[in-house]
């Protein structure tokens, strides 16, 4: 009994502890910056770009892939949400980490989200340069100048004071979501009055007459799944926003719940209208299916209405990179893992060395654009795969860490749960297990990916041991401060 109270006390200095390294930011957040960050983290330019080549691997069975992953999705928001209300915390499931796994796992599942966040940069700098290309009139601009400016922008709002990012990704979000808004209005319109699209009747039939549900075979969707899961990529985001909104502990709840139907709306609604509106072999990679069906109906400007949602897409990811990565960073390092700099914070109540760190990262994205050729750039993203799998993996292993706690007596029960956990949490880790077997068989990128995980276990086992002596000396400080 006495020792159960002492590693009670202990767990409870600890929390305290932890609490200490959110002390110092604004409350700034409304429910609407919330909303949109959560919507808006769950819908990336995958969508609009990549459903086009997706739906040729697939056929209609893509609806299917997703109405799978957005399932995870759930799992995966709902089990970050029993940790948010049980303890919000800016340094999100990497805090949680060190509170239930101890002082490695914080190291890894922070690096490594980083990594994430750092690769996906690199891409989404070129990405807007390549975007703004799309219009004639700036042929004339080297492209680089185009990459220094959404760099330069972005870095300013997140320097100058959450309020400025919150409101940037606000109305990049809405942006993103306006247009799906559209898109699925006249997409209904047109399929309820029967109107024929680029001669074809739409209907259930084209299902039935383009070789059925599934007209490649089952192998080639599963396949998918491992690119369609990263669509998903950055609806953990909202943990993050935890110690910055108003109240969280009404707020996250509400917008995690949203999230879920709004991806069923948004992604399975749209996919589903795009293989019933036109043949899915209509559709192609090189071409937003978007744009294939409303320019069929004649719609004008469409290509550059589209272009422009997508780049406040990248510009979107960018934003939210260097928010998520700057709070990351602190958190790793109040708790050793991370330079001791990276604490630091502005006047406007910043984290802005760990901004300015993923800055440069970022910088570094501009001059790659010159070097090295596309594929190299899809490489980067399968690295960058592997930091949200490692990130999902440790919110999904703490949320299991905390249902223990519970039942231990060492923290308060939630009224926000997991359904069905804890048979829903190892359903979820065993699924993303599965998508790491997956990217070993996407030759060549995915394969060279998985190949590499030992020498990433390396990089982070000495990096370990080059921090490992200032983690342990503040962990022996809150320690102390226990039992005096």
């Amino acid at each position: 009994m006495i020792h159960r109270k002492k590693n009670l006390e202990v767990h409870d200095a600890k929390r305290r502890w932890l609490n200490s390294h959110d002390i110092g930011y604004q409350k700034s957040m409304d429910n609407r910056h919330i909303q949109m960050i959560a919507i808006g983290g769950a819908i990336g330019t995958g969508l609009f770009m990549g459903t086009g080549g997706r739906l040729q691997i697939a056929g209609p069975a893509l609806v299917l892939i997703y109405i799978i992953c957005s399932i995870f999705s759930f799992f995966i928001l709902r089990a970050l949400g029993e940790l948010i209300l049980n303890r919000p915390s800016s340094g999100s499931f990497v805090s949680y980490a060190r509170e239930f796994l101890g002082e490695k796992a914080s190291y890894v599942a922070g690096w490594m989200y980083f990594t994430n966040w750092a690769m996906t940069g690199i891409v989404d700098i070129t990405a807007v340069a390549l975007y703004m290309k799309y219009w004639k009139i700036f042929d004339g601009i080297p492209q680089w100048i185009f990459a220094l400016a959404a760099l330069v922008l972005v870095s300013v709002m997140n320097i100058v004071g959450v309020r400025w990012f919150a409101e940037m990704e606000f109305w990049c979000s809405l942006i993103k979501v306006l247009a799906i808004i559209v898109f699925l209005i006249i997409g209904l319109v047109v399929l309820i009055s029967g109107q024929p699209v680029d001669g074809n009747i739409t209907g259930l039939h084209l299902i039935k007459n383009q070789g059925g549900f599934f007209p490649h075979g089952l192998l080639p969707p599963l396949v998918l799944i491992q690119g369609v899961i990263f669509a998903f990529a950055s609806i953990e985001l909202v943990g993050t926003t935890a110690c910055e909104c108003k109240d969280p502990k009404t707020i996250l709840p509400k917008a995690i719940n949203s999230i879920i139907w709004r991806i069923g709306i948004f992604y399975i609604g749209s996919i589903l209208l795009l293989i019933l509106l036109l043949p899915w072999n209509a559709y192609h990679e090189d071409q937003s299916p978007f744009v294939t069906f409303l320019s069929k109906l004649g719609i004008p400007y469409v290509c550059s209405i589209m272009n422009f949602v997508v780049l406040s897409a990248a510009i979107s990811s960018i934003n939210s990179g260097l928010y998520s990565t700057g709070r990351i960073l602190r958190s790793m390092s109040m708790g050793g893992s991370a330079p001791k700099f990276m604490s630091k914070m502005s006047a406007q109540k910043v984290p802005y060395a760990g901004i300015i760190s993923t800055i440069g990262i970022y910088a570094i994205g501009v001059l790659l654009n010159y070097t090295l050729p596309s594929k190299a750039f899809e490489i980067v993203l399968n690295y960058a795969s592997l930091g949200i799998i490692s990130s999902w993996s440790f919110i999904m292993i703490c949320q299991l860490r905390l249902r223990k706690a519970i039942k231990e007596g060492k923290v308060e029960d939630v009224n926000f749960k997991l359904p069905g956990a804890p048979f829903t949490s190892w359903l979820t880790l065993f699924f993303l297990f599965f998508v790491l077997i997956l990217m070993a068989f996407d030759y060549p990128n995915g394969t060279y990916t998985i190949a590499s995980i030992p020498l990433i276990a390396l990089i982070l086992v000495l990096g370990w041991f080059k921090v490992r002596k200032r983690v342990h000396e503040i962990s022996k400080q809150y320690l102390e401060k226990t039992d005096n």
